[in-house]
This record gives structure tokens, sequence and C-alpha cells, in this order.
């Protein structure tokens, strides 16, 4: 399958970095996690087209987005995704999000309802407690650590992830998503995406509460739900009570449960089930 299309796209003052795999039914915006990139997609962007067209991006701060010295917050990010809609003649594409990203397009989608065709979440947009939001900052604080860090050389920093329980099998898809991560600098590599960014991000989610946008999201929604921990076996993103939440709450929503997936080989592995599923939504 070719690769994507890179192209620029005008956010809410910024650059933001796009990829587009061109397909010829549906629009699909894609909006990735926490520190992530749009190479997150890349998996699933391949079952998806040529059938739909794919865009994804790099949210304000990682992979080749603008970088400003603030501005990382749920609102920030839902406006430079009206723009670069507005940017790239997207008039109702179907949002789909994973994680933070799923959370950020949960409430574009309830602030921009005239705007969106159908809602995708995979494995976030769900409002935790405090004790299970900790369980899971313990399972993601692998990838937290190598924020800022320099590594000699792409093996080196690659290495740890390739060792993490989360990760496995490994598989050219993240190899490719590291790769895009990382920016030369002196005395070798590191990610691009700077720590003071995330630790504002994650400060501003914390405050968040998404079940206020349950009730005004009125297009149809699938929720996808990986069912297996990160670290441990309860440090899960969107743990069974919270999504069974969400699907009562929000009008018109049905969940998927993808069984032997965690958080991060829900969309980094191939997967039948998720593909089958997320088609035959965009057909419904």
């Amino acid at each position: 399958m070719p690769g994507p299309r890179m192209i620029k796209a005008k956010g809410d003052g910024i650059q933001i970095q796009l990829a587009v795999w061109e397909g010829k039914r549906k629009q699909i915006l894609c909006i990735h996690g926490l520190t992530a990139n749009f190479r997150f997609w890349d998996c699933l962007a391949s079952a998806l087209s040529p059938q739909h067209r794919v865009i994804a991006m790099d949210l304000r701060g990682r992979g080749l987005s603008d970088k400003p010295n603030t501005g990382y917050s749920i609102e920030r990010h839902c406006k430079d995704i009206l723009a670069l809609m507005n940017d790239q003649g997207l008039e109702r594409p179907v949002l789909m999000g994973h994680s933070l990203g799923a959370f950020i397009s949960l409430v574009f989608a309830a602030q921009h309802p005239q705007r969106v065709d159908r809602l995708i979440l995979v494995d976030g947009g769900g409002k935790l407690s405090k004790t299970q939001m900790a369980k899971v900052f313990t399972g993601i604080k692998p990838s937290l650590d190598r924020l800022g860090q320099v590594f000699p050389t792409f093996d080196a920093y690659v290495s740890l992830m390739k060792q993490a329980p989360f990760l496995q099998p490994w598989n050219s898809y993240m190899e490719a998503y590291f790769r895009y991560e990382v920016e030369e600098v002196e005395g070798g590599v590191r990610s691009r995406v700077h720590p003071e960014h995330i630790e504002e991000e994650a400060t501003n989610l914390k405050k968040e509460d998404s079940t206020q946008f349950y009730s005004k999201v009125t297009c149809p929604t699938l929720i996808l739900r990986a069912t297996r921990g990160m670290l441990a076996e309860d440090d899960l993103v969107l743990p069974e009570d919270v999504a069974n939440r969400m699907v009562k709450d929000i009008p018109h929503a049905e969940l998927v449960e993808l069984e032997g997936v965690n958080h991060y080989t829900i969309l980094f592995q191939p997967n039948e089930a998720r593909n089958r599923a997320i088609l035959q939504f965009l057909k419904a």
C-alpha cells in the first residue's frame, strides 16, 4: 500500500501536519493520543483506505506540527481542528480519536454537531475516577519517561520500547511510528515531544469532565474498548463500567469490545474484528 501524502494545514494560528491516505467514500479525520503522532494510525489506515479517505493530524506540540510554548488543552485542540477542517474543506468528516484524541473528538462533536458525520472513540473519552486515572498514568509512564531524554542512536531509543510488554509483538508499524517521532540533536536523538507541553496537557486534562458532553453528541457513535491492561490487568483507559455509562448517556452509541488487545495494540496491530466493526459502522 502506498504511504500517506504529507501536507500542512492551518490550525488556530499555527501550522498542523497532516497525513492523507486517499479514498473515495467517507472522509475520516483521525486524532491521536497524549504523546503520540499521526503514524499511530498507519495500520488502521491501511485497512480503511482506499475505500475511505483517511486524514490523520499531528496535534500541536507533536510530530511535525508547530510547537508553541503554551496552549495544550482540549479547548485549543478543538480550535485547531475546526481551523484545519475549514482550511482543507472538510465539511462533515467522520471524527475518530484514540485516548486523549477520543476525548478531544467527543468534545468537538458535542460543540460542533453540524460538522461531524459520525464519531469513533477508540479506547478513550470516558470519565475516570482519580484512582483509575492514577493507574492509567502508571501504565503510560514508560511512554512519558522517554520524553526529553537524549539517546545516542535510534536503536538505543527504540530498544526500550521493543522490550515493553504492551507493545508485543513488535512490528513495522511501531518501527515507523517511533522513527517519525525522533529528531536528531547534539549527542544523538530524542522525541520531538517536549515534556513541559505534556505536563500542561495532563494538568488541564485532569480538570475536565467528559460526562458533561455525552448528551450533546447527536451523531452515530462507535466506541471501541480494549479489554487488556498495559502493565497490569486493571490499568484500563476504558474500564467496562465507564464504557457502559458512555453507551447509556451518548444518544446513538454502540460499544464493541476487542478481546486480546491493550490500549496500544488496539491500533498498532492488525485486527480483523476492529476493521470489520469500523467498516460496518461507516456503512450503516
